[in-house]
């Protein structure tokens, strides 16, 4: 089972990745030098710009992992891919609450800089797509995207 929900976070990645407006482009040897220095053992990594920073998508101890840096080579933050079931209680809660009828497409979680958690959830319902972010303690914060 754990295996199959691998399998399918891999595959909602790349095409949550390629439904982006980003470009692969040549990354600066220091963001590569800072990210090597950060994750000495991942080998295979998609580098993509995302605005002006720099994007890293790889997996990292079986964990499907995105991590953002600057021009200069800072961390902005990281991204790892979930189980629902490693979420806080109250969010599932408040999904059950406020959005009854729902399907959890994908979860994730946040770490900036500072190494404050959030919590970013998809969900769906036909073709209704939302994400939402959560506080380390299962908050409600905002919606981040709305798709109809």
């Amino acid at each position: 089972m754990k295996k199959m929900l691998i399998i399918v976070a891999l595959i909602s990645l790349t095409l949550s990745i390629s439904a982006k407006v980003k470009i692969e482009v040549n990354v600066p040897a220091v963001v590569k030098d800072a990210f090597a220095k950060l994750f000495p053992n991942v080998k295979e990594v998609k580098w993509e710009k995302e605005n002006k920073d720099y994007e890293a998508g790889f997996v990292n101890n079986g964990e499907i992992t995105t991590a953002n840096f600057d021009k200069k080579g800072n961390l902005l933050e990281t991204e790892t891919i979930i189980d629902i079931a490693n979420l806080p209680k109250t969010i599932e809660e408040y999904l059950a609450e406020k959005y009854n009828g729902f399907r959890i497409s994908e979860v994730s979680k946040v770490v900036d800089v500072k190494g404050v958690i959030t919590y970013e959830t998809e969900i769906t319902k036909g073709k209704i797509i939302k994400d939402l972010i959560f506080n380390q303690n299962g908050k409600f914060i905002k919606i981040s995207k709305e798709e109809d």
